[in-house]
């Protein structure tokens, strides 16, 4: 059997979160991979809004290719595989790997492991809706209400939650209906008193169905032209959300010992580490946010935390004490540097590029 590749640090999702953690722990100098099953929730972003410097024309799948070209440029690792168990082995000596991971296609060893996970969107239970998601069909009111603005809107949704997201959507638009789709609201007094002062339109009937855009011609992946509902009346829309909730992806993280939140969000504390030791979470997956900058933010905060944990220099006196032979010079030479020799490699061709880009070559090998 071949012995597992050795990491120092393991990410499990390839979004925004898990690639800046990955990135910020290989420019830092440590060995790390990515691993990223297909079809990530983030990779379906049409447009990526809010993102400083970045055209709302990148989608999210443009936007993480990007990202794995830079963490691959930089000496990381990616594989484009799930992760099907993570565990832990005995411990080694020293510093040896705490972690395994098993995916379809390979085996790690990590000594760090940070899950970026996300969560998923709870479907609305009306045909045809969900192909339009993206055109039409929305889930995060941040990053969609301002697509939206100054026409017709509906929210889909019985709970406490749907009937605030429509009232927010007045802050955007005059035209809002919360769309019960045949079931009992699941608000209080005080929510239901706000719904009568506000102009929201409030249908209890089911909801059967979705139609496109017919005034958009040729269009292979048309927009949502609106609704139909059950009492045979078609509602034309913009466009809307479903507000039913949502998973978190924390399954992984749950079978490590990771504790969770009331509502299955991987619970973390300010450096983004679980309650597991060595573990981290970072993005939705611990809080739900959906947002792309908060998600990059999480990432760049663990890397750093990462970093600081892993880091070999410099040691406390504790350290020097327990290690040296009572010498003043000479007790540090080996390990130093810190960083593997093929990533300080990398970090030389990085530099040379970035000072003689017209320079070309193999990336080098790991030693």
């Amino acid at each position: 059997m071949t012995d597992p590749l050795e990491y120092e640090v393991v990410v499990i999702g390839g979004g925004p979160a898990g690639l800046t953690t990955a990135i910020y722990a290989t420019r830092l100098g440590h060995r790390t991979a990515v691993f990223e099953k297909e079809g990530g929730r983030h990779a379906k972003v049409a447009h990526v809004h809010n993102l400083l410097g970045v055209s709302e024309n990148v989608s999210g799948e443009q936007l993480a290719t990007h990202a794995v070209d830079q963490l691959e440029h930089y000496g990381g690792d990616f594989f484009p595989d799930a992760v099907e168990s993570v565990t832990r082995p005995e411990e080694g000596d020293g510093d040896g790997p705490r972690f395994r991971l098993e995916s379809a296609h390979a085996t790690v060893d990590a000594r760090r492991v940070v899950f970026a996970t996300g969560f998923r969107d709870r479907s609305p239970d009306v045909p045809e809706l969900e192909r339009f998601t993206g055109r039409g069909l929305h889930y995060c009111l941040h990053c969609d209400a301002y697509t939206l603005g100054d026409g017709p809107v509906f929210v889909l949704g019985h709970t406490e939650h749907a009937a605030h997201v429509a009232m927010t959507m007045l802050n955007f638009t005059a035209d809002v209906d919360l769309l019960l789709d045949d079931r009992e609201p699941e608000w209080g007094e005080e929510t239901d008193a706000q719904l009568e002062a506000h102009p929201v339109d409030v249908i209890d009937t089911a909801v059967v169905s979705a139609y496109g855009d017919e005034t958009i011609s040729g269009d292979e992946s048309p927009r949502l032209g609106g609704l139909e509902l059950a009492d045979g009346t078609e509602r034309d829309y913009l466009g809307g959300f479903a507000m039913y909730g949502s998973t978190y992806n924390a399954g992984l993280a749950a079978d490590l010992g990771c504790d969770l939140r009331e509502d299955g969000a991987i619970a973390v504390d300010e450096n983004r580490e679980t309650s597991v030791d060595g573990v981290y979470a970072v993005g939705d997956v611990t809080h739900g946010q959906n947002q792309t900058t908060i998600a990059i933010g999480d990432g760049a905060h663990a890397g750093l935390a990462i970093h600081k944990d892993l880091r070999p220099f410099p040691k406390s006196v504790e350290e020097l004490e327990d290690e040296g032979d009572g010498e003043e010079t000479g007790a540090l030479e080996d390990g130093v540097p810190g960083a593997a020799a093929d990533l300080r490699a990398q970090m030389r061709r990085v530099r040379d590029l970035e000072t003689h880009p017209g320079l070309r070559g193999p990336s080098p090998g790991r030693e």
